[in-house]
């Protein structure tokens, strides 16, 4: 019996403190955890797992049990770990990125990621960096041209037509408007 967990919904730092608070509170030793996944020192007895089961819940979290599921938990995490938490350029090619980080096969992970989720892993991809787009035009620390730099846009026009087929507004438009309309990472 394996020793790692995953875990659905965890998209932030918050979350993973959210995650240690709860094996803390119901005396779980863990090794390590990150986004989507916890190593745990030993496996779980099934009272153990359905006590953690209940509390990930109560926290708007939940276990992941199949593998599929944890394949497409885990290309969502990395895709969130690189979009919104890392401070490394946008620079890289997803699929080499993820087919390497998985060690399989990156059409077959496109194709089961496409079949569960209703929308392609590229789409997927695109979603997250135009909810980081509205992110940074909030937080109005950067120019659009900056924005489009550090999300390794091509141009200026390239993220706006982009981020227009996506929300159905400009960033402009989405700048000026009262309500900004930001989804949380695990809606996405």
């Amino acid at each position: 019996m394996s020793n790692t967990i995953h875990i659905k919904n965890m998209v932030c730092p918050r979350c993973i403190k959210a995650v240690s608070t709860i094996l803390q509170k119901l005396d779980i030793p863990y090794t390590s955890i990150k986004l989507g996944e916890v190593e745990l020192v030993s496996a779980l007895d099934l009272k153990k797992k359905l006590s953690l089961s209940i509390e990930l819940q109560d926290a708007g979290f939940s276990l992941i049990n199949d593998r599929k599921s944890q394949l497409i938990e885990q290309m969502k995490s990395l895709v969130v770990q690189k979009i919104h938490h890392s401070d490394e350029e946008l620079d890289i090619k997803w699929p080499d990125f993820i087919s390497d980080k998985l060690n399989l096969d990156y059409k077959y992970l496109s194709s089961l990621f496409s079949s569960v989720e209703s929308i392609t892993f590229e789409q997927y991809i695109i979603n997250q960096k135009i909810e980081r787009v509205k992110e940074l035009i909030v937080y109005d620390e950067l120019t659009l041209s900056e924005i489009a730099f550090q999300l390794h846009y091509s141009s200026v026009a390239y993220l706006s037509n982009q981020f227009k087929k996506v929300t159905g507004m400009t960033p402009t438009q989405f700048k000026k408007s009262v309500d900004k309309n930001r989804k949380s990472l695990d809606e996405i």
